[in-house]
């Protein structure tokens, strides 16, 4: 009984002694070491667009009766791609040709019953001239001299209503000229042409079909536009701004990296995904780029000279600004609350205030890790 007693506080003492090495004994903890020339990115997943898009039709419905584009091709501005049959149409132009041509005749009759008017009055102001002189010559009667006034005042009145029939005319003449300027100006809109320098994306009819005012016929895209639409974390979206470079790499090219310039930020955030939407240009992207193709962006916001950079995972409690921390101070781990600034594309943060002296910030903490608890200091993750 005695050997029992021995060999169970044995076993006692050596459990002890295990739980407390289990507890106790130091732990090995990675920690962050300060780095020099440290660039931050920030990491946004997009797609390949372009700035100048269209979707092109006509101005007025009509059967299609050709296309003169396919998807792929580049066409230039003012080329045609397609056409309406002009049939209808050329007949109203027609007809308001007959009725500019028919004002035209008719101006030229108000013109002669002007200058008739005219040449009468002149004849009727001479003859009335004539009798005033011979009525004070006594040579005439008064009575002839007013039938001669008389005469002068009506064909003065007659002057004035042919000079109006030939203002009407004229008036006509102008809204027969405007009206044959829309029917062509209508029969021009059967024809669909290029509005600028354009790549086809995609062509959405065929020859035959009847469209309506507005049916997109072509989808088009200027290629000097495109560029790369990134979402940005609104969390670290505040780091942004105009200008600054980034690298683009494309689903279809993962090895390739090309770069790019924050063109545009955009001024309202998507408000489901709290996310910024940010476009960038691209110097030296292929020349074959493919719209809605997934691109991946990493943009420089700037380059630290010296720095410590603490993996997200590391801190607990973080808002944004603030959170807390395991350091190794003195041989042991304690907590404590830092504050932090700009972020990377790596998940890390920057320390900006709150490491007390001495002290080295847990990168990767282990498990077990408690207040006081020994720590030995390991390689760097």
């Amino acid at each position: 009984m005695r050997r029992s007693w021995i060999l169970g506080a044995v076993a006692l003492v050596g459990l002890a002694a295990a739980g407390w090495f289990l507890t106790e004994r130091p732990l090995t903890v990675p920690v962050v070491a300060a780095e020099t020339g440290v660039p931050l990115r920030l990491y946004g997943l997009g797609s390949v667009e372009a700035r100048v898009l269209s979707r092109v039709g006509f101005e007025v419905g009509a059967a299609l009766v050709s296309v003169s584009a396919d998807a792929g091709d580049a066409v230039k501005a003012g080329q045609e791609l397609a056409a309406l049959h002009p049939a209808e149409q050329e007949a109203r132009v027609a007809r308001a040709q007959a009725a500019v041509a028919a004002n035209a005749a008719g101006q030229s009759k108000a013109d002669a019953a002007v200058a008739r008017a005219q040449a009468v009055l002149a004849q009727r102001i001479a003859a009335n001239d004539r009798q005033k002189e011979l009525a004070r010559q006594d040579v005439a009667s008064v009575q002839r001299a007013e039938e001669a006034l008389r005469d002068e005042d009506v064909a003065r009145a007659e002057l004035a209503l042919a000079e109006a029939d030939l203002a009407v005319v004229r008036a006509q003449g102008a809204d027969a000229a405007a009206a044959l300027q829309l029917e062509q100006t209508l029969l021009a809109h059967h024809r669909l042409v290029a509005p600028y320098d354009a790549v086809v994306v995609a062509r959405h009819v065929e020859p035959g079909t009847v469209v309506k005012a507005g049916d997109p016929i072509f989808t088009l895209i200027d290629p000097a536009t495109i560029w790369v639409q990134a979402f940005i974390d609104e969390e670290r979206a505040g780091q942004l701004a105009l200008g600054q470079e980034g690298v683009i790499r494309l689903r279809s090219q993962p090895a390739a990296e090309f770069h790019g310039t924050v063109a545009r930020i955009g001024l309202e955030s998507d408000r489901v995904n709290e996310e910024r939407r940010v476009w960038l240009t691209c110097s030296d992207c292929p020349e074959a780029m493919f719209l809605g193709e997934q691109a991946e962006v990493r943009i420089l916001t700037g380059i630290r000279d010296n720095a410590l950079m603490v993996p997200e995972v590391a801190i607990t409690g973080f808002d944004g600004f603030r959170g807390v921390v395991w350091l190794v101070q003195d041989g042991r781990l304690r907590r404590a609350e830092l504050t932090f600034g700009a972020r990377d594309d790596r998940g890390r943060v920057e320390v900006t205030g709150g490491l007390p002296e001495g002290a080295a910030i847990v990168a990767m903490p282990p498990k077990g890790a408690d207040e006081g608890r020994l720590a030995r200091i390991g390689d760097a993750p």
